[in-house]
């Protein structure tokens, strides 16, 4: 069950209230900055020395073995004589010359560790002959370019990917067309494209040139192109996470928990939607997140009632109650917390009764999160005392009315997506799910309007174990008291810009 109070250790790590001078305060805020980023220089200086591979920055990277072992089990669930293609996330533009930073296609990344584009897996049930060389797996990767990698930075080698990934037969991609892979061999081609994929690309060795040719050479026999069964596989493996996976994911959530526990703390009318995204992701980044996990969704007030609000720009004004549902991603897992929280930092009482009957609704599909239990689970029981609450408070008349205030579902798989395949069966252990309940009551619905303009939703990340559920990110307080507390205490970004 959630903890009823910050952690000790996180509580000492960013409570320290300076000296009040802003001169001084100024220039121990940018002490911290530079310091550890002049340590850090000097340590890689002297690790440069013994180690010049692509992962001279993060030592805790997935292993080989693990992306091994993960296609060995994907090849094991194969039908016989059947081949499975997956293909590397496209470089996606953003306008004109810039492009979006790279992120690949979460199945290619877990089958491979492989973080660049313009890359194709080949895995097979049974080994066959391409290029000379007889295995069961080959991987497609770009070639090393002295000239682009000026610009870009280092291209892993075919070397590199050997170590990273454990594939033996690596090729370089744009000799893909001439490999002489005989599709007609195979009774069934499992199939993962990234979202969007655009075909049309002509760049030789490109993502969508390799996608084109394939979907050339299988034109005739496109009946044994099996998409639904490449889900089925990936969503049988990635449900179940390794003691590998859940470290990572355990990273992301305690970055993510830093930057909520600070962010609460700063929070005050007259700040910005944007300006608490900000501060709670710095702490992300500073503690080594890459990327957030899906667009941050932080909304006072009216926005509160809108699900996926990601603008993020209004000013929030006394009395607005504040939805923030964030993410720290973490060498491709990523987090999924959602607090709500008074901007003036005292719930009113409606704010608190709302509160208080979303809390208690989390709680209780919490407490069910037990390995056998049928994945809806958490969402019947959530659902059942929101619209028992809504009822007693006069919001709503009847129990299927509910749906109004509370329309979407209460959990969800995570992982290397926010929303991670899964088969949606019985909760099994070692599988990391949400537990999100809401309510969401906009201006001019059916009831009293002291209710309007408030949104609220609770969100943690729950481990799923062989007894009682571990919530990972219990450590960001939840009850009305404890978040009155944390909101009373200073925090160093008020400090920074006090008149």
């Amino acid at each position: 069950m959630p903890s009823k109070k910050v952690t000790s250790d996180l509580k000492n790590q960013y409570t320290h209230i300076l000296p009040a001078r802003k001169l001084f305060l100024a220039g121990i805020f940018f002490l911290l900055i530079l310091l550890p980023g002049f340590l850090y220089s000097q340590e890689n200086i002297q690790k440069k020395q013994i180690d010049n591979s692509e992962n001279l920055y993060d030592t805790d990277l997935l292993p080989a073995s693990f992306h091994t072992e993960r296609r060995k089990l994907f090849r094991e669930k194969m039908a016989d004589h059947a081949a499975a293609v997956f293909i590397a996330a496209p470089v996606r533009n953003r306008s004109n010359d810039v492009d979006y930073k790279y992120h690949q296609n979460p199945d290619f990344y877990y089958y491979t560790g492989y973080r660049h584009p313009d890359a194709l897996l080949l895995i097979l049930k049974e080994p066959v002959t391409i290029n000379g060389q007889t295995a069961n797996e080959f991987i497609f990767i770009q070639e090393n370019d002295e000239m682009m990698e000026t610009w870009t930075g280092k291209v892993p080698s075919a070397e590199d990917v050997r170590n990273s990934s454990g594939i033996r037969s690596v090729a370089i991609n744009t000799g893909f067309d001439s490999a002489g892979i005989n599709w007609n061999q195979f009774e069934k081609i499992y199939l993962k494209t990234a979202v969007n994929l655009n075909y049309n690309t002509i760049e030789k060795g490109s993502t969508g040139w390799m996608a084109a040719k394939f979907k050339e050479q299988t034109s005739g026999i496109s009946e044994k192109v099996d998409r639904a069964g490449m889900l089925k596989i990936n969503s049988l493996l990635r449900e179940v996470k390794t003691s590998e996976e859940i470290d990572l994911m355990k990273k992301a959530i305690d970055l993510t928990c830093r930057g909520f526990i600070e962010v609460i703390k700063a929070a005050k009318p007259g700040m910005t939607e944007q300006q608490l995204q900000t501060i709670n992701e710095y702490f992300w980044y500073y503690g080594g997140a890459e990327y957030a996990g899906y667009p941050s969704i932080v909304g006072g007030g009216h926005n509160a009632c809108v699900l996926h609000y990601e603008k993020n720009r209004k000013k929030l004004v006394d009395g607005d109650f504040v939805v923030m549902d964030m993410g720290a991603e973490y060498h491709g897992y990523t987090a999924d917390v959602t607090r709500s929280f008074p901007i003036n930092g005292k719930f009113s009482k409606e704010q608190k009764l709302l509160y208080d009957l979303v809390l208690k609704a989390q709680e209780a599909g919490i407490s069910v999160c037990k390995p056998g239990t049928p994945f809806n689970e958490p969402h019947k029981v959530a659902t059942k005392i929101i619209a028992d609450g809504l009822i007693k408070l006069g919001i709503i008349k009847k129990e299927d009315q509910v749906r109004k205030y509370f329309m979407h579902g209460t959990s969800h798989y995570l992982g290397l997506d926010v929303h991670d395949p899964g088969t949606y069966g019985p909760l099994q252990p070692n599988s990391v799910i949400t537990v999100e309940p809401g309510i969401y009551i906009k201006k001019g619905s059916p009831c009293d309007p002291k209710w309007w303009d408030i949104g609220i939703r609770i969100e943690d990340d729950i481990l799923i174990t062989e007894s009682d559920p571990i919530n990972l990110s219990a450590c960001i307080p939840k009850t009305t008291e404890e978040i009155e507390a944390l909101m009373a205490q200073e925090s160093l970004f008020n400090e920074l810009h006090k008149n």
